[in-house]
């Protein structure tokens, strides 16, 4: 059912981390120096407001979803709060032929698939300097409700610690200063091409 076709042709780049870590940011912020390239992600959950098909996500109903799992279609998914999440392999080669470096923001479940499949790309995890920051930060975007707020940072804690207590991800960076965490997964990415 989770199956990854392996190897692939490319050299990619994960990023994960947990929701208000600020990993969007830096995907986005990296994203515009024109050597890499976000895929977008596919999803099962409703769209936010200002959200678009094709820039944010690919709006999937659940069964469209499942019929894209059956057929191959997704390098990996998972489920996080509820709903589905993956990515679309064409995301991926639209990238390289383009001439860029796919950069896949993933939840730690994806990440996990890949590493178990024996991928070899540059798996990096955003930290949050602590789970004080992060509730703040989570509060400030006012896009949750507060029972959601808890939530997600119940998954946050639960993330953090399997992400560090397994091989899954080859840096950690704590994002304290968005300026300082870019500038090193900028580096990271240097030193890994």
């Amino acid at each position: 059912m989770e199956q990854v076709e392996s190897p692939l042709p490319g050299f990619f780049a994960v990023i994960s981390g947990p929701s208000g870590s600020g990993k969007t940011s830096i995907c986005r912020e990296l994203e515009r120096g024109g050597r890499v390239q976000v895929t977008v992600s596919a999803t099962t959950r409703p769209r936010r407001e200002g959200e678009e098909e094709g820039r944010d996500y690919f709006f999937l109903a659940p069964r469209e979803f499942r019929a894209g799992v059956e057929a191959g279609d997704f390098l990996e998914w998972a489920e996080y709060n509820g709903h589905l999440y993956g990515t679309l392999r064409s995301q991926l080669q639209r990238a390289w032929e383009a001439g860029r470096i796919p950069l896949l923001e993933i939840e730690v479940q994806g990440a996990e698939k890949l590493r178990r499949a024996g991928e070899k790309g540059l798996f990096i995890f955003i930290v949050p300097p602590s789970m004080a920051v992060l509730e703040e930060r989570l509060r400030r975007r006012g896009t949750e409700k507060e029972q959601e707020v808890r939530r997600r940072l119940a998954i946050a804690e639960e993330e953090w610690k399997k992400a560090r207590n397994s091989p899954i991800y080859d840096h950690f960076v704590v994002n304290d200063d968005l300026d300082l965490a870019l500038a090193r997964v900028r580096e990271l990415l240097e030193l890994e091409e």
